[in-house]
This record gives structure tokens, sequence and C-alpha cells, in this order.
């Protein structure tokens, strides 16, 4: 009910500025380049859900084989302690905590073409459990702002972006990997939030042994990383930071094509079966994806997030605090709605102030730091034919909320200069 409200108010938003504009201020063009956009979006909608067809095959093909094999069994006891304590009314050994782990594992690396199909299999997995098949159950929100607000141990297309804008300005001795450790705090920040909004709606104890030892266990595993990591040049830890995400995921698919192999299965059979559940979903999100992507097109063309942004400046002004983040701020606003356009919009902030600037790097962290919460939450429970969310939209913008502020106040610790 609430993505409906929001959904209908991006129409009336949009629309009503590109009125006012259109036949007050004299933009005649305007509702021309509203409409366009609005064409396009539709048309991107469907390319995009027709391009997720390739990747859903392949994943939930292989997701199938290690199914079959049982190494997904084995995944859902490793993490069953702690994900018992979160996500009610699954089942102790149910092979959705094995999916749901490889979704979080892969959004931990920044691989976000393996990280889709995995958490649509996660949502279809927790979906079966689901005695509501229309409403969002407990733990489909608490998986879906996990998600949203998830851990990226290495932000691997934010840093090859920002290596190749220095090259364009001719930047010298820059390292592209300098905010590695910034968007793991920011994002660990985010996780925690979402973990415990979500916690706080379903009455869950966070205050029990399998959860204490996850949030102690992943600080003392980010202290590592970041020592280990930043020891190399620069260079040397973007080329680590691709290895490790690469060879990760070319395990896993081994790890199950072999498990398969030693079980005397007929693996390609069973590939076969998976590839063809991932053909399906890829079609069965295609309208809610093209919903989502339309009316954010509205918002956007019509020119309000300019006005946002510029108000925002204004009140934090008011308030004597610093301003200086308030050109990343765009990305921060965009994120949620659109990953593609947050994207853009953050190589636009390091082209205008500098790809080594305080504007950049901000700009940089946030877009590591946040999710696409409206996309991930329109294509996630459109896999499986959900319509009311219940809390998960605003639990999910909540974390996104948090991460903001802990990108903002991690980016001025780190990198601001009076």
């Amino acid at each position: 009910m609430v993505l409906n409200y929001v959904w209908i108010a991006f129409f009336l938003v949009g629309f009503t500025v590109g009125i006012i504009k259109a036949f007050f201020f004299g933009q005649t063009g305007l509702m021309a380049e509203m409409l366009t956009a609005l064409f396009d979006a539709a048309k991107n909608g469907f390319e995009i859900s027709l391009g997720l067809a390739g990747i859903m095959s392949l994943w939930l093909g292989i997701m199938k084989v290690g199914e079959k094999a049982g190494v997904i069994a084995t995944f859902s006891r490793l993490v069953s302690p702690l994900f018992r304590t979160l996500f009610k009314g699954v089942p102790k050994d149910s092979p959705a905590y094995g999916s749901v782990m490889m979704n979080l594992s892969a959004n931990m690396l920044g691989l976000d073409n393996a990280a889709t199909p995995l958490g649509l299999k996660a949502m279809g997995d927790l979906q079966e459990l689901n005695p509501q098949k229309d409403t969002a159950s407990d733990a489909q929100i608490m998986f879906l702002v996990l998600n949203t607000a998830g851990i990226t141990l290495i932000p691997t297309s934010v840093i090859a972006m920002r290596q190749a804008i220095a090259l364009e300005q001719h930047v010298q001795n820059f390292n592209a990997a300098d905010i590695f450790l910034p968007t793991l705090i920011a994002t660990f920040i985010a996780f925690l939030s979402g973990m415990t909004i979500v916690a706080l709606y379903q009455r869950i104890n966070l205050f029990r042994l399998p959860v204490i030892l996850f949030v102690c266990g992943f600080g003392g595993l980010i202290a590592l990383l970041h020592y280990s990591l930043s020891q190399l040049p620069a260079d040397k830890m973007n080329q680590t930071i691709g290895i490790i995400g690469s060879s990760v995921i070319l395990a896993i698919i081994i790890l199950f094509i072999t498990a398969g192999t030693l079980k005397k299965q007929n693996v390609f059979d069973n590939f076969i079966e998976g590839a063809k559940e991932g053909f399906g979903v890829s079609l069965r999100i295609i309208p809610y994806l093209i919903a989502m992507l339309i009316a954010i097109s509205v918002l956007r063309s019509s020119g309000c997030m300019d006005y946002i942004i510029n108000s925002i400046a204004y009140v934090v002004a008011l308030c004597g605090l610093n301003t200086d983040f308030v050109p990343a701020l765009p990305v921060a606003l965009m994120k949620p709605l659109s990953g593609s356009g947050a994207r853009g919009l953050m190589v636009d902030v390091m082209r205008h102030y500098g790809v080594a600037s305080f504007q950049g790097k901000v700009a940089a962290i946030i877009q590591g730091s946040t999710e696409t919460t409206f996309y991930v939450l329109a294509v996630y429970f459109g896999s499986v034919q959900i319509k009311n969310t219940r809390h998960a939209l605003v639990c999910g913008l909540i974390a996104d909320f948090m991460g903001l502020i802990g990108a903002i106040i991690v980016g001025y610790i780190f990198f601001w200069k009076q």
C-alpha cells in the first residue's frame, strides 16, 4: 500500500511541477521532455528485464545444481544460528538460509550481476514459506532491508570509475581505492540500522549470542581486511580487490558442479531445470520494473530533484553547519530510485568538482554505501507477486538515511580539510 502512494506521488508531484514551469515560467519544451523521458524509461525497463534473463538463467541454474548437490543445505546449517534469530517463521534447516547468505555475500563483494538473481532466488524460497502469498512476511521484509542496506566490502565499480575519471583529469598519484574503508564503515552503519529498525518493528531480541558474535566478528574482519589491503599500492589494491571478487564467485560455481559430480548427479540437467526458472522470473518482473522506472523518470525530468537539493542546502546553512557535502546529495536522493541515475550523478559531481575533491569523495562513498531501495523492492516483491509490502519500504528508507548520515560523517572524518 505504501508503495502505491509513493508511486502516485511521483507522478502527481512531477506533473504538477512540470505544468507550473511550462505555463508560468515559459519552459514550453519541458512537457515534451517529460513525455520522452517517460517512454524512454518504459523501454529501458523492458530492456533491463530482458537483459536480466541471461544472468537469471545462469545463476538460478547454478543454484539448482548446488541445491541438488546438498551444498545449499550445508550453507543453511552454517548460518542458521544467526538467521534463526533474524528471520521469523523460517524453519531451522530451510534452504532459504543458503540463498539469503549467498545473496548477501555477493552484495558484500560488489558483484551486482550475481546478487540480483541470487536475491530473487532467496525471495522465492521465502515465499514458499509465506502463508499469505500477496503480503510480505516478516522474514521477507528482514531479507529485503538487509539486502538494500547490505554491507559492501569492495565497492568495485565505484573504484573503477574513479580511476577512469582520474586518468581523464590527469590527476597524479591518485588512489582510487582510498574510499574503501569509509565506504565499508558507512555500509556497516546502514546494515546495523536496517537490522535494528526491522527488529524493533518485529519485536526481535538482538541481544543474543549469534548476533553479538556476528557484529563483533565482522567488525574484526573490517579491521583485518583494511590493514591487509592498505599496505598495498593503489594499483595493486585495485587488482587484488578484483581478484578476490572474481575468485570467490568462480570458486562457488566449481564447488557446486564438483559436489554434484561426486554425488553422480546429472549436473547438466539440473542446471537446465534451474535456468528455465530464471527465464520465467525475468519475464514476471517486467511490469513491476517498468512501473517504477516511469514514475521515477517523471520526478527526475520535471526538475523536482533540484528543488529538493537547494532546499536542503538552505536548511543546512541556516543551522550553521558546513555545506561542502551538499553537492553530493543528488547521488543520495537518486540512489534509492535508480542505480544508473545515481551513478551518472556521481560522475557529474566528480567531473564538476574533481575526482580528488571532498565533494567527489563523498559522492563516491554515498554511491558505494546505499542501495536502490525502490528498484529492489519493486523487483524482488514483484517476482513473487507480493502487493502488500507492509513496513518494508519505511525500514529500507530509514536504513538508507542512516547510511547517508554515516557516509557524510565518515567523509568529513577522513577527507575534509578546512
